[in-house]
């Protein structure tokens, strides 16, 4: 059957413009990390995707090597843009970065002008696609010259393969670093993607304050903390749960008792709000003016709706957020603190 998109798709969604650009992210925007490689269900990715843009989510966020296996991802959203979105292309977001392993050998990692551009060429072939809107340098890379790392992204601009050009989880130096570094090469730097949740609160030391001096819009991955804010951990660690796993981003050291006590009296907070754990999560980080959009994952579309439901309440009084800190900050809990170099 022919997809047709719901036609109150934009009434509802939040538009968010993206720095001092002319561009308005979803403030909710869909991230196809996990469950939409190839070892998963085809058709439950394919859902959850079309269900994201009936809700408005017009942003779609992939990486190179998002699967498994690496690539995935992306083929599998290719398959999903011939097969329903190609006639809403220009209604779409959609990015993908590099800078994280990839193929064997020197040139299939890091920051280097040879990987990043025959990535972006890997990148539209698996998503049958001329252009991507937004590419990243996945992460800073210490041993390539930050020059030349930018310079491939204004490249990627230029040749027309990508509209805008971002960064991922550097550090707020380096990020001022290639923000003037692109500003030079006349590619204004769009947007940075930095870890940031109630539980993990690096950016805010430096990070946020510089991206609003710049202009730099932001999106901030892994909101819900790998699931920990979210209902699957109140009572006990699922077997099927990221922590419940081995090799996951999400340690079971990280569920200790306290930390454990620590979010149910968040979940309680939210309860007087009339949302869920998950939904406070997110419009929480959506609260904090320089934050553009929050990158959620999904596995199911029930998921996806109960999250874009948090836009109904974004308002926090002050006594909400120092009770929030309270539990937020207790312990051991604030344990992602860093970006993906010291710089």
């Amino acid at each position: 059957m022919k997809y047709l998109p719901n036609e109150h798709r934009y009434d509802s969604m939040v538009y968010n413009r993206c720095g001092r650009s002319g561009l308005k992210l979803p403030a909710v925007s869909l991230g196809l990390w996990h469950n939409f490689g190839g070892i998963d269900d085809f058709k439950n990715a394919r859902q959850m995707v079309l269900c994201a843009f009936d809700l408005g989510i017009t942003h779609i966020d992939l990486a190179n090597n998002y699967g498994p296996p690496y690539g995935s991802a992306e083929e599998n959203f290719g398959k999903i843009m011939h097969k329903d979105l190609t006639p809403y292309r220009d209604e779409l977001i959609i990015s993908t970065k590099a800078g994280y392993d990839m193929w064997p050998g020197p040139y299939g990692i890091w920051g280097s002008r040879k990987y990043l551009i025959a990535s972006l060429d890997q990148s539209l072939k698996r998503m049958g696609l001329d252009y991507v809107d937004i590419f990243y340098s996945h992460r800073f890379d210490p041993d390539t010259p930050l020059e030349e790392t930018m310079s491939a992204l204004d490249s990627a601009v230029k040749q027309g393969k990508a509209l805008y050009a971002g960064i991922s989880s550097y550090s707020a130096k380096k990020t001022k670093e290639a923000v003037k570094i692109l500003r030079e090469l006349g590619t204004p730097m769009l947007i940075h993607q930095p870890s940031y949740s109630m539980l993990n609160r690096w950016v805010e030391d430096k990070l946020l304050g510089t991206l609003e001096k710049e202009g730099v819009g932001c999106i901030t991955f892994s909101p819900l903390a790998q699931g920990m804010l979210s209902d699957r951990y109140l009572n006990e660690v699922p077997s099927d749960s990221r922590a419940g796993k081995s090799g996951t981003a999400l340690s079971k050291k990280l569920l200790t008792e306290q930390n454990l006590s620590n979010i149910k009296n968040l979940n309680s907070i939210a309860g007087k709000r009339g949302q869920s754990l998950a939904q406070m999560a997110l419009a929480w980080n959506l609260n904090k003016s320089q934050v553009t959009s929050v990158l959620i994952g999904a596995s199911s579309i029930e998921q996806i709706e109960q999250n874009v439901a948090a836009l109904t309440n974004l308002d926090f009084t002050n006594d909400e957020l120092k009770e929030i800190d309270k539990y937020a900050l207790e312990g051991d809990i604030n344990l992602w603190s860093t970006s993906s170099e010291a710089g």
